[in-house]
């Protein structure tokens, strides 16, 4: 339809998988993307190079890259390959395109960037990667260290290809905080030490190993982890060094001595990462570890030039980019000086200059990744942040669920402990929960208007919380220290919620916690459902294989049925909210089952995912549709009359977990991954006879329909749900104009997130409409031309 395309152009990200042949295949169309925080465990997990950066959360790494026609840094690659917590990453300084990363499970990858492929592969490095750095001046080699060592030296094409050990870096005392290769001179690197040490290495020379410690910490046992390294870019010798609680230091890796240490303003101030600022001699820029302060510096002098508070949470990574370039861009990366000078003779001022003038900050981008995941992008020229992708998460996502009144609100439940709140019109995060959780399964709105979400844990119980509050009001402790799968509050009964857990009970309790019951099964209960057409019907799913459904209504603890069939764990089950006695049931053996409650018995299989299934989701319109998410990374969507999969979608890049629409907006789903990933997609391509009906102005028995007839074989799709009634209802009423009311009410029905609400008051513009009946938001988004020449007239005066 024609609001469709309007649409597509609304996300700001959503062209970077364009590129991608099998996103073309796909009839289902991404419209959004909630991206992932930076992790705040490991340290090189930020890496730029020309026009493009880097960071990463737990398993995937998100390259975002200069849109040079609109000048704005786009996201171009989410790469998850990975399956354990991503260590370090390192962009190849000889070649662009070439990317390195490390993770936990003894494995280095190296990236195509641009293609978005692994061109090779290093399992068993012998110990976990803890930091990684490509050499330079050695061609496409990389280097990896552990904790204590040796360091490793990866060649990885050529006749030397394989895996060397560096003669003399290896059995250090203390553990390796970070290690940087000299740009310039080859061969000569640096490590530091958790005990706040540097041991220093180059061809040629006496090696030295942990020196330069803090003078306040010779002599003592006392560790003050080196937190930044990096060398001077304009010298073979100085090195800048930050250590947690003694701050900067500029120092001579020959003499082994210290040339410059740099104070902070108070005794608060504490360094987490630096950067040296390329298109400046001599001046850099830190970060705070304890609150969000960017400070900039010279290393003429031993205060910062200016201070600037970016976030109340600290600092965790910093890199520098240089200003977008001009179309006569500059060969070389720093301007040409003696290789053997220090930064120190660069930074004297011209006479001309006043002070202020000689130590201004020039134009660039410092890519800021902040310890609650935070990621931005500050333009040190204009002072501003050009973005910043606040709140995210930072590891797996296991479910996600819209408000049952808000179809703009999507929740999200995460591996990192935290439940967040995510607006899907601006795609950013509007709350988040305390935090501190463990692990975070599951998560359940309450019913109706309530501004409250029950949550499930790993260790800690359930609870309740309070979104607008921002407080746990309620903690539910009947499972003891047994891990809760699902939570689900129900549908028609807002006191009620159920709990599964690894200890075989399925707990139904009021929100006061009073237990109501204890439904005991054989083994780990990984997913309940409660039916949206009777308030007393549950349905579980049991490690023992099998689905049962459970009515309140009784004082008995059996299930009333139990249904066989599946032949490994069933994770979910859903009930069908358009057809009474209708589930369906997912499983570890790859398949989906749909169940017939009244008949007792299996009516369909739906097979094609090649690995355990763990989203379930019936649209809340189209009665016979069903989409799955599994660990085979794709989504697929099911016509459950005859078993036809009519779509797969191949864009994650890690485990599919959870899958959710809101039923004012059927037409737009949502889904969470293993690759910390929301993404938002659009259904209407599949239903497109209905969206040409609805534009013919064809008769209601085209459009609506019940369910019994919609599921008939080879009926075309019918809108069978409460929000298409409900829009006919409505126009029913209108006696001017039902038609341009229809349309516009089905618009927003099928539109995404962002919706078609914009377009509808451009043609209420064109048409003629009082402007002061215009939405207060109208001017974010496309307006008519006659208001942005006013906008500007008022902007000018």
């Amino acid at each position: 339809m024609a609001w469709m395309t309007y649409i597509s152009h609304w996300f700001d990200e959503d062209d970077w998988y364009e590129g991608q042949q099998r996103v073309k295949m796909s009839q289902v169309k991404q419209v959004g993307l909630l991206a992932a925080g930076c992790q705040p465990w490991n340290k090189d997990v930020c890496a730029a190079s020309g026009d493009r950066f880097a960071y990463c959360a737990t398993l995937a790494i998100y390259v975002y890259q200069l849109d040079h026609r609109y000048n704005e840094f786009k996201l171009r690659a989410i790469m998850s390959e990975h399956k354990k917590t991503i260590t370090a990453i390192s962009w190849c300084p000889h070649n662009p395109d070439l990317f390195a990363s490390a993770s936990a499970d003894y494995l280095v990858i190296i990236w195509n960037v641009t293609e978005q492929k692994v061109v090779a592969k290093l399992d068993n490095t012998k110990g976990v990667p803890v930091s990684l750095s490509w050499c330079w001046n050695a061609g496409d080699t990389v280097a990896f260290v552990s904790h204590r060592g040796p360091l490793y030296i990866w060649t990885i094409s050529g006749p030397s290809s394989g895996v060397t050990v560096h003669g003399e870096a290896h059995s250090f005392l203390s553990d390796i905080s970070l290690f940087r290769w000299h740009p310039k001179k080859k061969g000569k690197v640096v490590f530091g030490h958790t005990d706040g040490s540097l041991s220093i290495f180059q061809p040629g020379s006496k090696n030295q190993k942990h020196v330069l410690r803090p003078e306040c910490l010779e002599g003592t046992d006392e560790e003050d982890p080196v937190t930044a390294l990096e060398w001077d870019p304009l010298s073979t010798d100085y090195l800048l060094v930050a250590n947690i609680h003694n701050g900067i230091r500029l120092v001579d890796s020959e003499s082994l001595s210290c040339i410059t240490t740099f104070s902070f303003p108070n005794a608060a101030g504490s360094v987490q990462c630096l950067a040296w600022v390329s298109s400046a001699p001599g001046m850099f820029i830190t970060g705070d570890s304890q609150v969000g302060v960017l400070r900039i510096w010279n290393v003429s002098r031993t205060t910062p030039i200016d201070n600037f508070k970016l976030k109340k949470t600290g600092f965790h990574g910093l890199h520098v980019l240089s200003s977008p370039p001009k179309k006569k861009s500059c060969s070389s990366k720093y301007p040409t000086k003696s290789h053997h000078t220090s930064s120190t003779s660069e930074t004297v001022p011209p006479p001309s200059l006043t002070q202020n003038q000689a130590f201004s900050l020039p134009p660039g981008h410092a890519v800021c990744c902040f310890m609650d995941g935070g990621v931005g992008l500050y333009n040190m020229g204009t002072k501003k942040w050009d973005f910043l992708r606040d709140l995210g998460h930072v590891e797996t996502i296991f479910d996600c669920k819209f408000k049952p009144d808000n179809p703009d609100l999507l929740a999200t439940a995460s591996f990192d402990g935290t439940i967040k709140v995510w607006d899907t019109n601006t795609l950013t995060a509007v709350y988040t929960s305390p935090g501190n959780e463990g692990i975070i399964y599951s998560l359940s709105w309450a019913p109706g208007d309530l501004n409250c979400i029950a949550g499930a844990t790993s260790k800690n119980g359930a609870f309740i919380w309070d979104v607008q509050k921002g407080k746990m009001i309620t903690r539910f402790s009947e499972h003891g220290k047994n891990g809760i799968f699902c939570i689900a509050w129900s549908h028609k009964d807002s006191k009620r919620i159920a709990t599964c857990s690894s200890d075989g009970l399925c707990i139904i309790r009021t929100i006061d916690g009073n237990v109501l019951h204890k439904y005991k099964h054989p083994a780990a209960v990984f997913g309940c459902d409660w039916s949206q057409n009777n308030k007393d019907m549950i349905a579980t799913g049991c490690e023992d294989k099998n689905v049962r459904v459970y009515y309140l209504a009784t004082s008995s603890d059996q299930p009333l049925k139990v249904f066989t069939g599946h032949t490994a764990k069933v994770f979910h089950v859903r009930w069908s909210p358009l057809r009474e006695g209708i589930l369906c049931s997912g499983s570890d053996d790859g398949t989906v089952r749909i169940w017939d409650y009244t008949q007792d018995a299996c009516i369909n299989v739906l097979s094609g995912h090649t690995a355990p299934v763990r989203g379930l989701l019936w649209n809340p319109e189209i009665p016979y549709l069903l989409i799955s998410g599994s660990w085979d990374y794709t989504i697929r969507v099911w016509d459950t009359r005859d078993g036809t999969c009519l779509d797969t979608v191949y864009v994650h890049g890690a485990d599919v977990y959870g899958l959710t629409c809101h039923p004012s907006r059927p037409f737009t789903m949502a889904s969470c991954s293993r690759d910390s990933t929301v993404r938002l997609w659009s259904l209407t391509p599949l239903i497109s006879p209905l969206q040409i009906n609805i534009l013919a102005d064809r008769c209601w028995d085209e459009i609506l329909g019940n369910a019994d007839r919609a599921v008939e074989s080879g009926a075309p799709p019918l809108l069978c749900g409460k929000v298409s009634k409900d829009i006919k209802q409505e126009v029913e009423k209108v006696t001017r104009n039902p038609r341009a009311k229809k349309l516009r009410w089905f618009s927003e029905c099928f539109s995404p997130p962002g919706g078609s609400k914009n377009l509808w008051d451009l043609v209420a513009v064109i048409k003629g409409q009082d402007d002061s009946l215009l939405p207060q938001n109208y001017s974010k988004g496309i307006m008519h031309m006659k208001h942005l020449v006013r906008f500007r007239m008022v902007s000018e005066a």
